[in-house]
């Protein structure tokens, strides 16, 4: 990767300076249109925005020392993973990617639900605790299907390069395999019917119970994050076409990220909560089932397409 680019793709796009505005507004649409669909007004599309101002402006908790670094240290390590992540997204065909950045894409995508485990556990309350369970259960059972349908993209086109996989994945691959992403989205961003670790009925806020003021604030704005790395993610493997011309290309990446989230408004609205059985039946049978078509077409035309 040209360190120029690697630097821009971290601090301007699709990194910071693009991915916090779009994080904010993603989450506003999401509220927005879920409160539509719902019957109900909502809030403006600027109030993930003011909500943060607010917690940062709040005087946290006194805690332990040992707490504190634990309590600010593991929301600090999501946003820093996720920025991370959206600095490898292929959003262009030029000037990104190196070999084997598929690899540390999906590490750095999975470190913000560790770190969410961690922090439910660090809380020392029974809402964070079992929120954790939840969440640690419904990463477990998500990461199969969808690591299956990433391995199935990157063996289809024989690279663990990221521009090499949205660009020159077989069709008969990349469906199903997009169809396996798609079912585990939900459970990555925790909206129905897969808010099972901060459903407010039961755990208040989940792993985040007890964290307030800043602390909240930046795992808010992971969250935020994780909307425009995830959309991201699969919009640069869905659309295998780049124009050559950067500000084309940064469009369409933007406006289909964008396009994405009424619809998973839509999915959170008309769905009921799963238990938990049923949200792991559901992954299992038709996430693992998708995933292993996505990799069975791969390995059909690997060794005999030809």
């Amino acid at each position: 990767m040209n360190p120029l680019y690697a630097l821009f793709a971290l601090l301007i796009f699709p990194g910071l300076v693009y991915a916090l505005p779009m994080g904010w507004l993603m989450l506003g649409v999401e509220r927005r249109c879920r409160a539509r669909f719902q019957g109900r007004l909502g809030p403006p599309l600027t109030q993930p925005f003011y909500d943060f101002v607010k917690l940062l402006a709040k005087t946290p908790m006194g805690r332990l020392v040992s707490d504190r670094g634990l309590f600010t240290g593991l929301p600090l390590l999501a946003v820093g993973s996720i920025v991370g992540a959206l600095a490898l997204l292929p959003v262009v065909a030029s000037g990104s990617g190196f070999v084997g950045d598929l690899v540390l894409l999906v590490t750095l995508l999975e470190l913000p639900p560790l770190c969410l485990v961690l922090a439910g556990y660090a809380s020392r309350s029974i809402y964070g605790e079992v929120g954790a369970t939840r969440e640690a259960i419904l990463s477990i059972t998500s990461n199969v299907p969808f690591l299956l349908g990433i391995v199935a993209m990157a063996w289809g086109c024989g690279s663990l390069q990221l521009t090499t996989i949205a660009t020159a994945t077989p069709w008969a691959v990349r469906i199903p395999a997009l169809l396996t992403i798609l079912i585990c989205l939900p459970v990555k961003l925790r909206l129905n019917p897969f808010s099972l670790a901060n459903a407010e009925q039961e755990l208040l806020a989940g792993p985040l119970t007890e964290f307030d003021g800043p602390r909240l604030a930046l795992w808010e704005l992971a969250h935020g994050l994780e909307w425009v790395a995830l959309t991201g993610f699969v919009v640069t493997l869905a659309v295998p076409w780049r124009s050559g011309t950067w500000w084309i290309d940064a469009a369409a990446f933007m406006v289909l990220s964008l396009a994405m989230v009424p619809s998973l408004a839509l999915l959170a609205a008309s769905t009921a909560r799963f238990k938990i059985m049923q949200a792991s039946r559901l992954l299992w049978i038709w996430g693992s089932f998708a995933g292993l078509v996505a990799l069975g077409a791969a390995c059909y035309l690997r060794y005999w397409g030809n």
